[in-house]
């Protein structure tokens, strides 16, 4: 035995040192504000279980303030989060041809917008409409 000591790789702030690692670790962060949201929703349910006032008081905590802000920060967040979903499809996708044509990257990414604010509209919409018919 030579008697050093093995070599061990600095671990601190590795993903700081690259843009590419960087923009990676946003990408994975945004999937917590997706579990966050996933938990507040699941929260709202929880309490229109519980009862009327229940559900009024979470209708009321969602107005405050502070609701509004971390709101804005998860929808924020839900967009780069789905920025990366549709830019990695093309990618995870197995090669898509139409007429022995490859479908681009790029259509492959506009159609998962499409598609997202679509579902997007037709949700809101019906929340519209029930809110006007409730």
């Amino acid at each position: 035995m030579s008697g050093r000591l093995p070599y061990v790789r600095p671990m601190r702030g590795w993903w700081l040192r690259n843009a590419y690692f960087r923009r990676y670790m946003w990408r994975e962060a945004s999937a917590v504000a997706v579990a966050a949201y996933a938990v507040v929703l699941t929260v709202g349910l929880w309490r229109l279980n519980q009862g009327e006032a229940a559900w009024n008081e979470w209708l009321q905590a969602m107005r405050s303030p502070l609701s509004l802000l971390g709101h804005a920060l998860i929808l924020v967040a839900m967009i780069v989060h789905a920025k990366s979903w549709f830019e990695i499809m093309p990618k995870t996708l197995p090669t898509l041809r139409v007429g022995g044509r490859r479908i681009a990257a790029t259509a492959i990414t506009r159609t998962g917008w499409l598609a997202a604010g679509l579902t997007s509209i037709l949700v809101l919409s019906i929340a519209w409409l029930a809110a006007r018919l409730g």
